[in-house]
């Protein structure tokens, strides 16, 4: 039922400054619609939807996927309502209906009809006076933290659509609605929270163009740069601390066969990074002392000790 992920709605204290930010650390264009924003990274409608948090903290509202090719919305809600899945319809900017509904663990969901662009022109071949020089390719898919993998895995399988591509152990599947790899992942952490927004650029070089334009921004690397053998890709995570959330930024995802069975790997670093680094525990957290863990390089200090040039 779902053809790809569209956008990911975010709560956040202060529209213009987020959308500063964003524009800045990302290369995210875009313009003001009332209260919110809609940014994108090319030539997409939109891909990030900003809006004020009000009494809520700041953080991810609800992610967005459109639906495949020939599937309508009233074919959606059928399906959800088959499967016991309350959604109501509500209005989306610049794409009219859409159905809202949440996930098992409480998490937004959105689905909307596919909008087939009015110029279907690959980017190189478009002229512009408005892209940085620095943008990602696309918005590509997101992570959850969760304490219940099989059951989020159930609806989205079942409610949705999407097949599961892999799994690392028992605590961690990623999951597909089209050649890429994963659209989406869960990860058994106990608890339930967004983990990252994940931007694809191009290739090794431009990733390390925009972890370079990261660092002059203070925003540091908090795992990678590697390579996750599971999925192929070269990645790098950094974290939107104003958001609770992480941004992955990648290249290289692998695509699949029409015929992709799921495949079952290990627990260990290797499954998880061909080059053998495990991220930081504070990787998993979103609290201030993770935050200041980080900044502090704490881990890498062996718990805090001093710095000891050897020979």
């Amino acid at each position: 039922m779902i053809g790809a992920l569209h956008h990911a709605t975010v709560r956040t204290a202060d529209v213009g400054e987020a959308m500063a930010r964003y524009g800045r650390l990302l290369g995210l264009g875009g313009e003001r619609d009332g209260e919110r924003a809609l940014l994108r990274c090319a030539y997409e409608d939109f891909c990030l939807e900003l809006v004020p948090a009000g009494d809520r903290p700041p953080g991810v509202e609800h992610v967005a996927y459109e639906l495949r090719a020939q599937v309508t919305l009233a074919e959606a809600a059928g399906r959800l309502a088959a499967e016991g899945v309350a959604a109501r319809e509500v209005a989306v900017p610049r794409r009219g209906p859409g159905l809202r509904l949440e996930d098992p663990a409480g998490h937004g969901v959105l689905v909307i009809e596919r909008a087939v662009p009015d110029d279907r022109r690959p980017p190189v071949a478009r002229y512009s006076d408005t892209l940085p020089a620095f943008h990602p390719r696309r918005l590509q898919h997101v992570n959850y933290l969760c304490t219940d993998v099989h059951g989020l895995v159930d609806f989205y399988t079942g409610a949705l659509g999407f097949a599961v591509t892999d799994w690392i152990g028992e605590g961690a599947v990623w999951l597909h609605c089209n050649h890429d790899h994963h659209t989406l992942a869960f990860l058994d952490k106990g608890y339930d929270h967004i983990h990252h927004l994940a931007f694809e650029l191009v290739d090794w070089g431009e990733l390390r163009v925009a972890l370079d334009h990261l660092a002059q921004h203070r925003r540091n690397v908090v795992w990678g740069p590697g390579r996750h053998s599971m999925a192929q890709n070269l990645f790098a995570y950094w974290r939107m601390r104003e958001e609770e959330h992480f941004i992955e930024l990648f290249a290289d995802l692998e695509q699949l066969e029409p015929d992709h069975e799921p495949r079952h790997f290990p627990d260990d670093p290797h499954a998880s990074n061909a080059w053998g680094v495990l991220p930081p525990r504070s990787y998993f957290r979103f609290d201030e002392d993770a935050i200041r863990s980080e900044l502090e390089q704490r881990e890498a200090l062996r718990g805090g000790d001093a710095f000891e040039p050897s020979g």
